[in-house]
Order: structure tokens, then sequence, then C-alpha cells
């Protein structure tokens, strides 16, 4: 298989800016066993190294629970790494040297969630993938038909709206309303677990589809890091990876269409808000996304931020608010409008993954997230759970605080 990236060059993962803003991730050190959280800053040559802040900042979660994350994690000292470009050459499994360290992904003890059905775009396919019950030599016709009776302009429906509820009553006079229309433009965002504290992978590993899947496909989209009280204190980018054939025969079967091993990929940093980097830059962001295939496909689309159907704070809200707590935050995907059609086989059956897909999703101010797509059980398999990483740093001194 060839190498997940192109180039191992810390400027294809950076965001526009370098390391102008605040850019906290996480890698393995293996002299530690274990893994340690690092700042990215600018060497003495002005290549950007990784600084290792354990010290001050044992987690990720801890760093997040400061009442001025950025602040803290420019006042950390630590000591160097070495250099991005190497870890990052590191990472790959195929071809990495288990001696030196290699990127996680940039989270640790966070719940990490998900919100679906959030754009119109993608709120259309899943009642296309409903009815279809997960067939995609269907999706074609009933695309069309779909189409027809609910329109492909939804963007100024704002959910749970007396017009959304006027649509619905008509939808549901003409037998056409949808449990993925109920969460698209009803009163209640839809909020899922995605995946297990610590289950993320990071850049330059691989992600994970599930082998019985024959019809799936990659979802860009940003990722809000929230504190345990609510505050949103930063974004990386994610791949909340998507199995439609298997969500498509039942809404019920969510969970096994995305919680697998390696279905979660976060990164490659996270970015903290501060004086140039808001949850505002969030909104306006645009994420791109491209496929290619061994087989010389190519696939490439964006998902713009501002066509959300809810604001990232009134998702984070629907998440978090009275009702739920996370003492240690957690993780919010924001959804994606990008649901590609294209067909890759057969007419009509439209996109599917095939094993060895290189996908990069990028966006200016937070950088690419590039990983390769393998069967889950060929990933690197996931045994580093909460209790290793507690007796990992107490061992190395640094639960005390």
């Amino acid at each position: 298989m060839q190498p997940i990236l192109d180039a191992y060059d810390a400027r294809a993962i950076l965001p526009e800016d370098g390391c102008a803003g605040a850019l906290v991730g996480r890698v393995w050190r293996p002299e530690l066993n274990g893994p340690s959280t690092v700042a990215v800053r600018p060497g003495a040559d002005g290549a950007p190294e990784l600084v290792d802040i354990s010290r001050a900042f044992p987690t990720i979660r801890d760093l997040c629970e400061t009442p001025d994350p950025a602040a803290a994690l420019r006042a950390a000292e630590g000591e160097p790494v070495g250099p991005l470009d190497a870890v990052l050459a590191n990472t790959p499994p195929e071809t990495r040297d288990p001696s030196r360290p290699w990127l996680l992904a940039p989270i640790d003890l966070q719940a990490v969630k998900a919100a679906g059905v959030t754009f119109a775009v993608s709120m259309l396919e899943r009642v296309i993938e409903e009815r279809a019950r997960g067939n995609p030599d269907a999706a074609a016709a009933i695309r069309l038909e779909v189409g027809r009776l609910v329109g492909d302009d939804l963007r100024r429906l704002k959910p749970g709206s007396a017009e959304a509820m006027a649509l619905k009553a008509v939808l549901v006079a003409q037998g056409a309303w949808s449990q993925y229309l109920e969460v698209g433009i009803g009163p209640d965002a839809e909020i899922f677990t995605k995946a297990q504290p610590l289950s993320s992978v990071g850049c330059g590993q691989d992600a994970g589809l599930h082998p019985g899947s024959q019809w799936n496909n990659p979802e860009p989209e940003v990722a809000l890091v929230v504190a345990s009280d609510q505050r949103i204190v930063g974004a990386t980018l994610g791949n909340d990876v998507n199995l439609r054939d298997f969500e498509g025969r039942s809404a019920l079967l969510l969970g096994k269409a995305k919680d697998n091993a390696a279905s979660c990929a976060l990164g490659p940093f996270l970015r903290l808000f501060d004086d140039g980097f808001s949850l505002d830059h969030v909104r306006r962001t645009v994420v791109g996304l491209e496929v290619m295939g061994e087989d010389g496909f190519r696939l490439a689309g964006t998902s713009p931020l501002s066509e959300i159907s809810r604001d990232p704070a009134d998702l984070v809200a629907a998440m978090m608010g009275g009702n739920h707590q996370y003492p240690d935050g957690a993780v919010l995907f924001l959804g994606t409008m990008f649901a590609p059609v294209e067909d890759r086989g057969a007419p009509g059956q439209g996109f599917t993954h095939k094993v060895g897909d290189r996908v990069v999703i990028r966006s200016p101010a937070l950088g690419a997230l590039v990983n390769r797509m393998r069967h889950c059980q060929d990933c690197e398999p996931w045994t580093f759970g909460a209790a290793a990483l507690m007796r990992n740093l107490a061992a190395r001194g640094l639960l005390g605080g």
C-alpha cells in the first residue's frame, strides 16, 4: 500500500498560519510507554517542533479545564520531543519505528459525541438511506422522488420554527415524513455517542471500516472541544466515518454504523480559542475533502459551516445543558453537508470506500487530517484505555496536582 501522506512535511498538516495559533496535541513516547501532551511551537530554526508539557498538563482534559486554555498552553514550560516532520513521518503504522514518537489524536478523557442531520443536503441523503433500506441500487430513483416531495432548499428553515412545523404537517399528510426530517428540522437535535474516550485515531493513522459494509463514506467535520462547564475552548477536524447501508437498514443500528474500531479520526491538533481564532471563525469555516483511491479514483468536495441548520453553540447546549454532565468535558462533531453521490462502481450506486483510500480533510485554520482507510480488524488495535493511562501517569509522577 502507498504511504498515507505523499510528503512527510509539517506544512502539509498545519494551519495556513503555521504555529501562530495555540496548537496542542498528543504523541506516544515509547521511552515513557505512554502518551504526552505536546505544544506545537517554532524551533530554533523556525521549523515546527513538539514540546512535551505533560508536567504542567498531564492530559488535554486538564488543559481544557483551565480558565484560559490558550494562555495556559503558551505559558507552559516543557521539554522538546522533536521536529514535527520527524514525528509525523514516524506515525503511519506500516513504516513506524516503535522506538521513536508518533502522533495520536489530540484529545484524551473527553466524551466523544456527534450531532447528526445538521445540514439540509445530508438530511435528505439520510431520508434516502432510510427509504432504500440500505440498498445503494435503489438510491438514485429515491433521490429524485424525495427531492420532488421535500424540495432541495431547506437551508432557510429554522429547526423547530412554525414554518418547519407547517412543512412537517404537509409531509405527514402525504406519508413522506421521516425520523431524519424530525431531527433535521424538528425542535430536538440528534446527539449521539461516536466513540469511547481514548479510542480516536489521529492524523497519519489508519481509520477503520466495518468489513460487512458495502455502502459507506467519510464525513468531514469540525469537532468542538468543550470543557465540563460548557465553555467551548477550541476546535479540531474530524472524520465521522459512516456506514450508510447499516444505518439505512434501521436507525436503531446507528451504534453499529458509527462506533467501530478506528472509525473516529480527529486531528491533526486541537486549536484553542484566543484573540486570533474563535467560535465565529468556526462558523465561517469551509471544510474540504479529498478521497484518493489506489485504483486512481478521485473525489473532492466542500462543506461550508455557514450552511449549518443549527448554530454550533446551540448544538453544544443540546449535548450538555442541565440534563447531562461531562466532568472530563466532551468533543462534539458538528455534522457535514458532504454526502457523496458520485458513482464509483456500478451506475446509480453512488460512492463507497475501498480499502486503501487516502482521505484528506482540510480547513485553513485547522490544517489537514490525513488517514488511510482499512478494515477495522486490520487497523492497530486499541489497548490503552483510561486505566492504563492513569497507571502510566502515576508511574511518571504526573498525578500529584
